[in-house]
């Protein structure tokens, strides 16, 4: 199974920016912009530092992270060190997740930002194989002024491979902001961009309500309280809403108490359109390859559910139609083989393009 793993093609489309940095990248920025900052300065102390205790600890340690980020290199170099991690694991187009206020809030200008995330991208696919697409999202809890400013700079100074626009932060800040958030994503979707908020994550499904009817969202981030409503789950089985399911990061911010309760099987049963993605890997101590590992191993999930998985993956990607194609027939190549055999063919012309 894990060498099935390892040479099944993938997406992934639930990835922060800030969060896919590795242990090395995060000590070298700490080092890089001394002094000052919460981020401990060696590996068994930043090890430690990643232990979170609940979500608003997480978002803490996530914010401290991210203000280690002052200069439009580090913004590339997080892309280009993104890519060779997921390069490494079979990973052949990635949604990153950026939220750009954090950056220009702090005196970073938006047209900066944006051609690093350009150099960035444009170095992932030449050096690494790997197409990224960016989501601009906003933290809840920063409210509507930065969500203006966010929309601003997604259409102002967009970067080229801007696809998405998301919400994400404590779910329990929103209410407040809610009318500023509905405002904001319908310009955003009116512009063209996608609408892929989190919810359902920390809060009950009446945040997963609100993505859905209020900011019409075309994918969920999280959404395992679905559960909790029935309705919503027969809407989600109906209307086949993709949620974007992390089980090591729901366990790490102590949404659900350990892997083996993990509802991601009872989402399957329910005839959800489900994908697996890694969230925050290095802070979570995970990776997309072992989520992928972890649903058989622990979840019990059969090779056949794990190559439906990647199609999903795939299929709710907003990559072009011909590169999907040639994405799905690479993944239909692996999963035929017999049990055991090896030997992976390489990216296609089409995901190299």
């Amino acid at each position: 199974m894990e060498s099935f793993v390892d040479e099944l093609p993938k997406a992934e489309l639930h990835l922060h920016l800030v969060g896919s940095a590795s242990v090395p990248t995060v000590l070298e920025l700490a080092q890089r912009h001394p002094p000052g900052g919460a981020v401990p300065r060696t590996e068994p102390e930043l090890r430690a530092f990643f232990e979170f205790r609940d979500f608003p600890h997480f978002a803490d340690v996530y914010g401290a992270v991210s203000a280690l980020v002052r200069e439009p290199a580090d913004v590339a170099a997080l892309v280009t060190g993104a890519a060779r991690d997921l390069a490494g694991q079979n990973v052949r187009y990635a949604e990153l997740t950026v939220t750009p206020h954090t950056f220009t809030k702090e005196g970073m200008p938006p047209a900066e930002v944006t051609e690093a995330l350009d150099i960035g991208a444009a170095t992932a696919q030449r050096e690494h194989g790997v197409r990224i697409g960016y989501t601009f999202d906003i933290a809840g809890e920063y409210g509507g002024d930065a969500a203006r400013a966010t929309l601003d700079h997604a259409l102002s100074w967009p970067p080229e491979a801007l696809t998405g626009f998301g919400l994400a932060g404590i779910e329990q800040a929103r209410p407040v902001h809610r009318d500023a958030f509905r405002e904001v994503f319908a310009a955003a979707i009116a512009a063209g961009l996608h609408s892929v908020p989190h919810a359902g994550e920390m809060s009950g499904p009446e945040t997963i309500w609100e993505a859905l009817n209020g900011l019409r969202a075309e994918r969920i981030g999280h959404g395992i309280s679905c559960l909790a409503d029935p309705a919503l789950v027969a809407y989600l089985r109906e209307t086949q809403v993709p949620l974007e399911v992390c089980p090591t990061s729901n366990v790490c911010t102590k949404q659900v108490p350990d892997l083996a309760s993990h509802p991601l099987p009872r989402l399957l049963a329910e005839g959800l359109f489900v994908t697996l993605n890694s969230d925050d890997p290095p802070m979570f101590g995970t990776s997309l390859t072992q989520e992928y590992r972890q649903a058989a191993s622990v979840l019990g999930l059969s090779r056949d559910q794990l190559a439906d998985l990647a199609r999903n993956g795939v299929r709710a990607s907003f990559l072009d139609a011909e590169a999907k194609q040639a994405l799905l027939g690479e993944i239909d190549e692996v999963a035929s083989r017999p049990e055991g055999a090896q030997g992976a063919e390489g990216a296609s012309p089409e995901m190299r393009g």
